[in-house]
């Protein structure tokens, strides 16, 4: 398989069924703070569970209909990216992420985002991909800010998790103007 350096030591690699033992120890290692706003992994608690996600995003893969990336800092996973959703036919695609603590604060997840926004734009052809996040995920929504994607809404009270409605906020970007955006970047490179 490949592995892409993020630099400082991290990679973005393929997450797969055969890594179920070392994503359940990342999920129990930030299970509380990884489900705070997402339920992801939330009812992976053993070896079958969590090799049972990975598989799922392994079909999903299978079939073009999502991906799923992991985030491995010195060799040791910390988190991930993931296509929950990927529709080459409409060229839609919803990009997300978690971390456990010990990878936060480090630009892993901007830096792995603007990868596979790179892929999806430049390699599979896609013309928008959607962040989906919680309002209370300030984390998250910053990545959105950074990634230079906007705010095309909320759904107020949109998504029930852990006894409260919570607002969906919708941020995106389409395909020309990330490549204007990224010229404009690439461009001052250049100077």
């Amino acid at each position: 398989m490949y592995a892409i350096s993020l630099g400082d030591g991290a990679e973005l690699r393929p997450l797969e069924p055969w890594h179920a033992e070392e994503f359940l120890a990342h999920l129990d290692r930030g299970r509380e703070f990884i489900t705070r706003h997402i339920p992801f992994g939330a009812h992976a608690t053993d070896v079958d569970a969590a090799r049972a996600v990975l598989r799922s995003y392994a079909d999903k893969r299978a079939a073009d209909t999502g991906f799923l990336h992991g985030l491995w800092l010195a060799d040791r996973l910390v988190g991930g990216l993931l296509f929950r959703v990927f529709d080459a036919e409409t060229g839609v695609c919803e990009i997300g992420c978690w971390l456990e603590p010990a990878g936060t604060g480090k630009g892993l997840v901007t830096r792995g985002a603007r990868i596979l926004v790179d892929w999806a734009f430049d390699e599979r052809d896609m013309h928008r991909v959607e962040w989906h996040v919680s309002s209370a995920n300030e984390p998250s929504v910053n990545v959105a800010r950074r990634l230079g994607l906007t705010r095309e809404g909320v759904l107020r009270e949109h998504y029930p998790y852990r006894g409260v409605r919570q607002d969906t906020e919708i941020w995106a970007v389409l395909a020309p103007e990330w490549r204007a955006a990224r010229a404009r970047v690439d461009s001052g490179r250049d100077r």
